[in-house]
């Protein structure tokens, strides 16, 4: 099973811009607001070195429930814009 959770930020237009673009392309999605989930979210900016929003982490989940592959997409680091964030989750969940 594939997961995506989307880090978001209250008040952030190009959060609420993914998350109606994953709406959209039918992507089931996990949104976590940075300001509530303030330990998880500084553990990822740890790992990518950006802090910007909306930020990604995409997972593959197997029949155990145990993580198997984990994917960090940061904006201005891994994308530059919403739209290529989309293409790079859609190109995951159909792997």
């Amino acid at each position: 099973m594939k997961v995506a959770v989307i880090y978001t930020m209250k008040g952030c237009s190009f959060c609420t811009m993914m998350k109606e673009e994953m709406v959209k392309e039918n992507i089931d999605f996990l949104e976590r607001d940075i300001d509530e989930c303030e330990e998880e979210y500084d553990e990822f900016v740890s790992v990518t070195e950006n802090e910007f929003v909306p930020a990604l982490m995409l997972l593959t989940i197997d029949e155990e429930e145990n993580v198997k592959d984990i994917l960090m997409l940061a904006p201005d680091r891994d994308y530059q814009d919403i739209y290529e964030g989309m293409d790079m989750v859609k190109k995951y969940f159909l792997n």
